[in-house]
């Protein structure tokens, strides 16, 4: 009987634990404010329970989206056969703002967690890399310092941060921040390309 009641308190724990992780992956899904209150809420279990499961609302969240990220083949299948370097960044430069501004609330939560514990920004996603290296496989002729130059000033564009940057702090609405953004991108890696010719 013991063991019954063992067992039962097991599954009881893993049901909660499941409930709070997938209310939090459905809360990122939304593009609200992810808050460890909303996602207690959702799960309908107390904030303190939440805690008791997650030390944090990183923890969290890494776990709740983690598989939710598409491939950098899948973001790029609408360029798949392009050889342009600019073509493809652009592409990858639109996917990522877009799934940003799709996602905002889980991505601010997930940078501001990151911005007090540095040390954590190893463990958040990193789908714009994988993006930046996809949109330029095709690019040869580009010599290896010069990729790496270029892969490091794409990374500072194609990026939440320039993107709340545009639309926070300058006022821009999403479209122009996108469009902006897009734009900057193509002219970096058109600079890149042009001085390896």
């Amino acid at each position: 009987m013991a063991a019954q009641g063992s067992a039962g308190r097991t599954n009881q724990k893993l049901r909660t634990r499941n409930a709070i992780v997938a209310a939090a992956a459905e809360l990122s899904r939304t593009g609200r404010e992810v808050t460890m209150p909303e996602v207690a809420r959702a799960a309908l279990v107390s904030e303190a329970t939440a805690y008791r499961y997650f030390p944090d609302l990183f923890s969290l969240l890494r776990e709740a989206i983690a598989g939710q990220l598409p491939t950098p083949e899948e973001a790029l299948a609408s360029v798949a056969d392009s050889e342009d370097a600019v073509e493809r960044v652009a592409a990858a430069t639109e996917f990522l703002l877009r799934h940003v501004l799709a996602r905002q609330g889980v991505v601010r939560a997930m940078i501001a967690a990151t911005v007090v514990r540095p040390a954590e920004a190893a463990a958040r996603p990193g789908l714009r890399f994988g993006l930046i290296d996809s949109a330029l496989a095709p690019l040869t002729g580009l010599a290896p310092a010069a990729r790496a130059q270029l892969r490091r000033d794409l990374a500072v564009v194609v990026s939440a941060e320039a993107l709340f940057s545009l639309t926070d702090l300058h006022g821009l609405d999403p479209e122009e921040a996108v469009t902006s953004i897009v734009h900057t991108a193509g002219t970096l890696t058109r600079a890149a390309v042009q001085a390896a010719r």
